[in-house]
């Protein structure tokens, strides 16, 4: 279907002349091997700009995921924390739960948090790590 001007659509017939060589568009004066290596520089000159733009939107982090990531880490740390806990109390060895204690640890800390969930994740931290270092001087007697 095609549309003319003001006057609506009409429709077109289904065969095209043959008499058209090219595809897309071309200036006068032009040969169609210009045309072709010029239309393939554009392209791929706009898709290096397309992918460029979609690495940068990947390495945006809004701040309700970095919120999320924050506080999934901090449960872990509780969790592990619990698991120690229920580990000393019945007279296992802690070991292993020291180790994935630590593990929790070294995860990397979102930044950027607010001032209450930042104040709680430090005082989660602080005692994963007095925990951690309660178990060095118990292991160094």
């Amino acid at each position: 279907m095609k549309v003319n001007g003001v006057g609506g659509p009409s429709t077109t017939p289904t065969s095209r002349p043959s008499s058209r060589t090219g595809a897309g568009f071309s200036l006068p004066g032009s040969t169609g091997a210009a045309s072709s290596s010029a239309t393939s520089a554009a392209s791929a000159a706009s898709g290096v700009a397309g992918m460029s733009a979609l690495m940068a939107l990947q390495g945006v982090e809004d701040p309700m995921e970095r919120r999320r990531r924050a506080i999934r880490r901090g449960s872990n740390l509780l969790d592990k924390l619990d698991e120690l806990k229920l580990a000393l109390l019945g007279g296992e060895s802690s070991s292993v739960n020291l180790q994935a204690l630590a593990r929790a640890m070294a995860e990397s800390r979102p930044e950027g948090e607010e001032g209450d969930l930042k104040t709680l994740l430090d005082q989660i931290d602080l005692r994963a790590a007095v925990e951690i270092a309660k178990a060095g001087g118990r292991s160094g007697r």
